[in-house]
């Protein structure tokens, strides 16, 4: 427990001392997740994000889903969700720029590497907004690095890093491309903290524009099955 706290306190450093350097906004994650069997489980999130760091508060949202676990290495989900972007300069400004519904199918491949374990995340968002639908797809390649004493089961420590591209089915095609590094404590096998830094980059999009954000999320893991 003292060296998962001095690791984040130390993580919680690097980021200040960059932040001295570059505005951050940031970015809120709770998630639960219910595994029901051993192929089965749900999750159901919640993120609040500000363009200031704790200010100008302007995007929440919400969703929730099934995962099937194919094999260990393999698994897919559907999920759905609702995603409002409010106006710039100030607390959840109105009216907003954005007010959608999303359904979205998704594959996620874990690849492990010695002492590394690559993963991949496919996405394709069906967006029902009041500017109509539209279709997004989007795909992530990132390297974690489980490490610590493992004493409950699993590495209580992990450090990652990933990219995320966008693009849709209409011109321009390219939407956002987004970088994150990240820190993980995981504290039981019902609870671990994260700490991360994201950048992205957005072209011409009435979504959040681009900034680079603090992130801390909560997840919990709770384990319904016999």
């Amino acid at each position: 427990m003292k060296k998962g706290i001095l690791f984040l306190l130390f993580t919680i450093r690097a980021v200040i001392i960059f932040a001295q350097y570059e505005s951050l906004g940031s970015w809120n994650i709770i998630n639960l997740k219910g595994t029901l069997s051993d192929k089965w489980s749900f999750f159901a999130e919640g993120q609040v994000r500000s363009l200031k760091y704790y200010d100008d508060f302007h995007y929440h949202e919400f969703k929730s889903g099934l995962t099937f676990e194919v094999n260990k290495f393999f698994r897919v989900s559907l999920a759905t969700g609702k995603y409002d972007t409010y106006k710039e300069g100030g607390d959840f400004v109105l009216p907003k720029n954005n007010d959608e519904f999303r359904i979205w199918p998704q594959l996620f491949l874990v690849q492990p590497l010695g002492k590394f374990i690559i993963e991949q995340r496919g996405r394709v968002e069906m967006r029902f907004s009041t500017n109509g639908h539209r279709n997004r797809f989007r795909y992530r390649l990132g390297v974690s690095y489980p490490f610590g004493k493992n004493t409950q089961g699993f590495k209580p420590f992990q450090l990652s890093v990933s990219n995320e591209i966008f693009f849709t089915d209409n011109e321009p095609y390219f939407e956002r491309n987004r970088f994150f590094l990240s820190a993980n404590y995981r504290i039981s096998t019902l609870f671990s903290t994260q700490l991360g830094y994201m950048r992205q980059f957005d072209y011409k999009i009435n979504d959040e524009t681009g900034r680079a954000f603090f992130l801390i999320g909560a997840y919990f893991d709770i384990v319904f099955r016999k």
